[in-house]
């Protein structure tokens, strides 16, 4: 299930053919394994099983009650009856010949009448095929009268009597037997063209009863005329002409006081019986004859009129004339049917699926598929994807410098298109790492810039001057951008108690003293210490200095003399200055009575081992008789 056409009236595609081409069975089975965990299929299901044809489907109709759809198609020629009980293939059926269109006699299928174009009407029960019969010549559509049981079959051709006539053939179903066709005027036809009439014989192509109202029949002709016949009377009670083309397709409104025709070149029309004027007049645009007009109504009793051709179908407003919405399918449309009183809609086509739509602003889904709604609500919170999400538009000279120039034309991930191709993501991606290694790196540089310069541009400074302590209203508002929220008026900045502060000169911080360094350790002042004083020149104590004169040493020039420690081995060593250390010297415990100057005595003169261990300290003696020492008992200690 998936939006196909968004918009202020969006179409939602439930079943259909995926391309216009069918695929053999084997790539479609390795498609559906491959696309089951693709998050763009995570919506489909299969809302009827096996709603399908071996190769194109001819016709589709739902039940009265709603509880079957049966449709027809080929090959080999045959039609299918779901349940919408069980959302499931009830059976199949084959014929001798394929069908042309069929007609459901009863509420349910248990009695179904169907067109072959073999010149046969065949009648179909749930048992079987109950009679076969043969028509004089072809026939092009059926209508079923209720009131009468008459079944009318439109016939090409002229009738045999000579009357120069086409012949609407009429079967009693209670009776069993035909009755007098009715003769509708379709032009001349060749001399000695035979009984099926020559190639460019007349017909009469399409039927529609108004069975819930007045019950006139309309027939329309291959001249652009619909004639009007009474089925009380059996006569012709009206004509309609100057239709451009052939009128193929009709439909009664469901007041039966308007009728709505579609021609061979694509017009439709709409005409009140009561004025022989079209009240609605519009071209649907593709030159190709309307297969199919339905009329329809909304929720909300908006009158519509949906047309289509082969190619589109098309929604029309009857009371402004506007173009509601649209559905264009990837195959060719054979016959479009409307479920009653829902928003969905059943197309037999070229395709091997048959297409089943949904437009929510039509109606609600039907009871059947309740469900649908509940999806479509879902699927309404969803960010839509575009066709070409996963595609990058590249012209030629742009493929050659990915050197991708030879993939055109042999795989599917270069797809043609105007003045160059859409190349599938991943492929460019991959492509354009292998050009330029360092594409990441440079994108993820340029993505961090720009996000930084949008966060800079959106953010909202706080300026605030003051007559003193302009540093300390500095600091306090670079903490409040650090929060996102920057008020000028919060805190102290707004408080009228501390107001002296930033305007009396006796309130003035001063960041020399000794209590601002305690609190503000890591603050650096101007002229101190770390701050922006001179560079100072470091030496390292050498014999030499001992002998520097004693009015060196007291100058005042910024030179100051660094001490190096000689345990440091390996790594940064650590200076101090000269007077920093004699304030740290603690006096010696105990006087050194040798002349040895320095941390350490080194001595080169060689020791005995037994000397070494003589003067080493023996170790504490334990107790071994298991009595406890006294000098370990706390009671003595205090």
């Amino acid at each position: 299930m998936k939006l196909t056409n968004p918009g202020t009236v969006p179409v939602y595609t439930i079943a259909g053919p995926s391309t216009a081409r069918p695929l053999p069975d084997w790539l479609a089975r390795r498609r559906k394994r491959s696309a089951k965990y693709d998050p763009e299929n995570l919506n489909n299901f299969e809302l009827l099983q096996e709603f399908e044809f071996e190769e194109a489907s001819n016709c589709v109709r739902v039940s009265e009650d709603g509880n079957w759809i049966m449709s027809s198609g080929t090959y080999k020629p045959q039609f299918h009856v779901h349940s919408t009980q069980e959302l499931s293939l009830s059976f199949s059926r084959h014929t001798k010949s394929e069908n042309t269109t069929f007609i459901l006699l009863s509420s349910d299928y248990s009695k179904s009448l169907h067109l072959q174009n073999d010149r046969s009407l065949e009648f179909h029960t749930p048992m079987g095929c109950h009679y076969e019969t043969r028509l004089p010549r072809f026939g092009r559509d059926l209508a079923y009268i209720r009131q009468n049981t008459e079944v009318l079959v439109p016939a090409v051709g002229l009738s045999s009597d000579g009357s120069g006539y086409g012949e609407v053939f009429r079967l009693d179903l209670e009776r069993g037997q035909y009755l007098r066709p009715w003769q509708v005027d379709v032009g001349t036809d060749d001399d000695n063209a035979g009984l099926q009439g020559s190639i460019n014989v007349g017909s009469v192509n399409v039927a529609t009863v108004a069975e819930y109202t007045h019950g006139l029949c309309a027939f329309g002709t291959s001249i652009g005329t619909v004639e009007f016949f009474d089925p009380r009377s059996k006569n012709r009670v009206a004509v309609l002409g100057g239709q451009e083309g052939e009128v193929t397709a009709l439909d009664y409104s469901t007041d039966g006081l308007s009728l709505a025709l579609g021609t061979s070149t694509g017009r439709v029309r709409q005409f009140d019986l009561r004025n022989p004027r079209p009240i609605f007049d519009k071209d649907h645009g593709m030159g190709l004859p309307i297969k199919n007009i339905i009329h329809l109504k909304t929720p909300t009793e908006e009158r519509k009129l949906l047309a289509a051709d082969k190619r589109i179908i098309k929604i029309w407003d009857e009371d402004s004339g506007d173009l509601w919405t649209s559905i264009e399918p990837m195959v060719d449309l054979n016959f479009v049917t409307h479920c009653p009183d829902s928003g969905m809609l059943l197309t037999a086509n070229e395709g091997k699926q048959q297409h089943i739509f949904f437009i929510p602003n039509l109606g609600l889904a039907p009871k059947w598929c309740h469900f649908i709604d509940n999806m479509v609500h879902e699927m309404e919170n969803e960010t839509p994807t575009e066709t070409y999400d996963n595609y990058k538009f590249l012209t030629v000279p742009e493929l050659k410098s990915l050197s991708l120039a030879h993939l055109v034309g042999k795989t599917n991930l270069l797809r043609p298109y105007m003045h160059g191709y859409f190349v599938a993501a991943k492929l460019y991606d991959q492509a354009r790492l292998i050009a330029n290694p360092y594409i990441w790196e440079e994108e993820r540089a340029k993505r961090v810039k720009e996000k930084v310069e949008k966060e800079r541009a959106s953010r909202i400074r706080g300026v605030k001057k003051v007559k003193v302590n302009q540093k300390l209203v500095d600091k306090v508002i670079k903490r409040q951008e650090k929060r996102a929220q920057v008020d000028t008026e919060a805190g102290i900045l707004g408080d009228e108690r501390f107001g002296k502060l930033f305007e009396d000169e006796d309130f003035v911080v001063d960041e020399t003293s000794r209590e601002f360094r305690a609190l503000n350790p890591s603050t650096v002042v101007p002229g101190q210490e770390g701050g922006d004083a001179k560079p100072t020149i470091r030496y390292q104590a050498d014999s030499s200095d001992d002998d520097s004169d004693a009015e060196d040493s007291g100058a005042d020039d910024g030179i100051k003399m660094q001490v190096s420690s000689s345990k440091v081995q390996g790594g940064k060593v650590r200076d101090t200055a000269l007077g920093s250390r004699v304030r740290d010297v603690k006096p010696a415990r105990k006087v050194r009575e040798s002349d040895v100057v320095g941390e350490k005595q080194v001595t080169f003169v060689p020791e005995s081992k037994k000397k070494a261990k003589q003067q080493a300290e023996p170790a504490p003696v334990r107790r071994k008789d298991g009595r406890r020492s006294a000098s370990t008992n706390t009671f003595r200690k205090l």
